[in-house]
């Protein structure tokens, strides 16, 4: 077997970027200088290391013509260097050692309290956010529909159903182009549905204001602007984000876009803490979302937290529950019914009746074939939308274009739904009286008095409405041909529209091709005379069945999936059959592609760790996947050397081995601790320097309070002002390093480097000799290069990207 013996320059690989904060490659805003990639060299195998010069001199009149690029060359093989990692490890230096000796069982029992009250706090606000969105888009969407209702019926006898039809996308692209403008100009990270990004945040990666104040205001009105505007979206996904933003905002106790700190929680200002609440933010956007606290605690185990314990998970239960029952209370008394509190969600997909509940042992096959359908609709919506993603890099990467693609979008979903609409002639009769018919929408046409338009009740909607309309309607609701249509038109609509500059979640989208697909698959079983049954005879259970499965098949949700289904139904008894359902789904998409959170987030080139390392990594070791050599500091360095490697923008790491160097050798020092680049910043603009430590005019001993109120936002070491005469001064770092660091042999195979590093969410691991000397230093990015593909064990190339 071939071995890696790589001497990679620390200051030429650098461990995390701390270049400012960019926006992530998938959302294509950013002006990256990189050349094209050679033709052939996209898969690079362990031994055959290439390299990519992404910073390649260009001349005057070819920077001319690259300052606006109309291709951006793009390359899945790559992994960005510009993404920072999170410290999910605690730095165990003396001053937190000293704060936590002096701390109190009462004091640590108060911190416990205060857990406890921010969760609640993040239940609070993410419900009163939830209630928001759904009010004002079903104001702005019942008001536009009818708007387009009125005009229609007025064209229908008259003629002139070209108006209603530009009406239609009009009324759409202007909602539309609002939301996108605000997101594509004013913030990209708040585009889709968020829930990579958290997804990635979980893991240990820094994704830029992926929770900022700015960002959530962008989501809550983009999104708004996109369900209303008629796209093949849903508002469930980005209520996720939205409730990880407001977790990492409420846990912090201050504002730092507003600039405002009201003096609490102060304890929670690190990355550990902060974290978990990210973690119960997010589950309390799924519970806001469906109406599902317990789905929405396994949805964030399962798709999101990378670090888990017992106490958390009732915390985040907790929040959940305060989530879904702030929601409830507001909006019963905008519904006018004050303390009718029914336990739905944003979308409530109601009861089924008694007699659907039924199905016999005959039909689990059954299940596990739409199962299986599911998987395999999802894999081609993944394989479709990826690169459909990869286009969108290359050549939608301007703000102005992507708005002009979201309204052509729009345009064209209207466009598409008029016509099918049209040309249906599907009628039924109505279900109910006029009072109700109004209220759904239903859509006359050229039917007969007394009857509606079948086609307009898919379309004629939002999606929510939809997707219910097609789990309660009764037998004979939709004939065959109507279902088949409107599946194959929405699937290709809704793969299209996932990706655009907007705010919006894939999950209804989803649910609704699952729904029509699997309905249409309940009839069709009715046409077979040797298995007509009663029982068989309602459709609307193969349509949630097939919801699940579709859903399944394209976010590869499992366990968690099932519980938000069973819980947002308010029905156990289909469990099993969405379980199966489920678990085929995701065996037979992960056969043909990945998840669709995951196909994204590796378009963004973002160092994820999954679960474990590649199967057939035994073989490597820590000291073929190590950087080295390292840059380290003596435990009382000069000041002047530490502000230039700080300075130095070759070498933009963020962890710093503190060695003991023997000076009449040339050997690497001896480890004593680790130091990050935060610290040392901190340390510099405080000027804690040894001579002013020993002068009378001693300064104040720095205390953990500073750091944290630095926290998240550590100055640039640009900023920190250093004369002449200071950086002649000595600066001991024995105080504020990390005494204790993680350390591995060198001969560590890379699985065991994994896992401790993966287990402890570590953002450094130091690779020691026999004589615990520093030989390399294992990072996130050293790790995550490495992949199983399609021809073995493969190597990402490392890049600025």
């Amino acid at each position: 077997m071939a071995n890696i013996t790589k001497k990679v320059s620390w200051s030429s690989r650098g461990d995390d970027s701390a270049r400012g904060e960019a926006t992530p490659l998938l959302n294509g805003t950013e002006e990256v200088k990189y050349t094209r990639q050679p033709s052939g060299g996209s898969i690079f195998h362990i031994g055959r290391l290439s390299t990519v010069d992404l910073e390649e001199e260009i001349t005057s009149e070819e920077d001319s013509v690259r300052t606006r690029p109309k291709e951006i060359p793009h390359n899945e093989k790559l992994l960005s260097l510009k993404y920072e990692s999170l410290d999910y490890d605690n730095i165990e230096n003396q001053l937190f050692l000293e704060e936590e000796r002096r701390m109190s069982h009462m004091n640590f029992r108060c911190l416990e309290i205060s857990r406890w009250v921010v969760c609640g706090l993040i239940g609070v606000l993410t419900g009163l956010i939830a209630c928001f969105i759904d009010v004002v888009v079903e104001q702005l969407a019942g008001k536009k529909y009818s708007i387009i209702k009125e005009n229609i019926e007025k064209f229908t006898e008259v003629g002139g159903l070209s108006i209603s039809l530009l009406l239609w996308a009009v009324l759409n692209s202007s909602l539309v182009m609002v939301g996108s403008i605000i997101v594509a100009f004013f913030e990209p990270i708040a585009a889709g549905s968020g829930i990579p990004q958290i997804k990635c945040y979980l893991n240990g990666v820094k994704i830029p204001r992926v929770v900022r104040l700015k960002t959530l205001m962008v989501k809550v009105c983009g999104v708004i602007c996109s369900v209303a505007g008629g796209l093949a979206v849903g508002k469930e996904g980005p209520m996720i984000h939205s409730g990880a933003v407001v977790a990492a905002g409420v846990s912090q106790g201050r504002s730092t876009s507003l600039k405002k700190d009201f003096k609490i929680f102060e304890y929670f200002r690190r990355d550990t803490e902060k974290r978990d609440f990210v973690s119960a933010g997010a589950a309390a956007g799924v519970s806001a979302a469906f109406g599902a606290p317990v789905g929405g605690v396994l949805f964030s185990l399962e798709e999101g937290a990378s670090f888990w314990n017992q106490m958390l998970t009732w915390r985040i239960f907790f929040a959940s529950m305060i989530s879904t029952f702030t929601l409830n209370f507001f909006l019963s008394i905008y519904n006018g019914h004050p303390g009718n509190l029914s336990y739905p969600g944003l979308i409530n997909f109601g009861s089924f009746d008694n007699d659907k509940l039924n199905y016999t042992l005959y039909e689990i096959p059954l299940f596990i074939l739409m199962g299986a359908v599911g998987g395999l609709l999802g894999a081609l919506f993944n394989f479709l939308n990826y690169w459909l993603t990869i286009f969108r890099i290359r050549y939608v990467h301007r703000p102005c274009l992507q708005v002009m693609e979201a309204m052509l979008v729009s345009a064209v979903t209207a466009t598409v739904s008029f016509t099918m609409i049209y040309f249906s002639n599907d009628c039924q009769p109505l279900p109910g009286p006029p009072e109700k018919t109004q209220e759904d929408n239903h859509l006359q046409l050229f039917c007969a008095d007394g009857e509606y338009n079948s086609m307009a009740s898919a379309f004629f909607n939002t999606p929510e409405r939809s997707v219910i309309s097609l789990f309660h309607s009764p037998p004979g609701s939709y004939n065959p041909l109507t279902l088949g249509v409107f599946t194959l038109t929405y699937f290709f609509l809704a793969c299209w529209t996932y990706g655009l500059a907007v705010s919006a979640g894939v999950f209804i989208p989803s649910l609704l091709i699952g729904a029509a697909w699997g309905r249409l698959f309940g009839i069709l079983l009715t046409y077979i005379p040797s298995i007509s049954s009663p029982t068989w005879a309602d459709p609307g259970k193969y349509a949630l069945i097939g919801a699940a499965a579709q859903l399944g098949g394209i976010v590869r949700m499992t366990l968690s999936l099932t519980v938000i289904m069973v819980e947002a139904t308010g029905n156990v008894t289909y469990g099993l059959p969405i379980m199966l359902a489920l678990m085929t789904a995701k065996i037979v998409g992960d056969y043909f592609a990945e998840g669709l959170y995951d196909i994204h987030i590796k378009l963004q080139s973002v160092p994820f760790l999954h679960w474990d390392a590649p199967a057939t990594s035994h073989w490597l070791t820590a000291r073929e996947v190590m950087s080295s050599p390292v840059t380290c500091f003596s435990r009382v360095e000069k000041v002047g050397t530490i502000v230039d490697v700080l300075s130095n923008t070759s070498t933009n790491h963020n962890g710093f081995p503190v060695v003991i160097q023997d000076a009449a050798s040339d050997e690497p020092g001896k480890i004593c601790g680790l130091i990050l680049r935060s610290q040392l910043i901190v340390l510099l603009k405080h000027k804690v320097f040894v001579e002013r430590a020993r002068s009378r005019l001693s300064q104040r001993k720095l205390q953990l309070k500073d750091f944290r109120d630095a926290y998240p936002r550590f100055p640039p070491i640009q900023s920190i002002h250093v004369s002449q005469d200071e950086r002649e001064c000595m600066m001991d770092l024995s105080e504020f390093m990390n005494a204790t660091p993680y350390t591995v042999p060198q001969e560590t195979s890379l699985p065991r480097v994994f896992k401790l590093f993966r287990a402890l969410g570590l953002r450094h691991l130091l690779v020691v000799d026999s004589e615990n000397r520093v030989v390399g230093l294992v990072t996130r990015k050293d790790l995550a290069r490495y992949h199983l593909g399609k021809h073995g064990l493969e190597e990402l190339q490392l890049a600025q990207t």
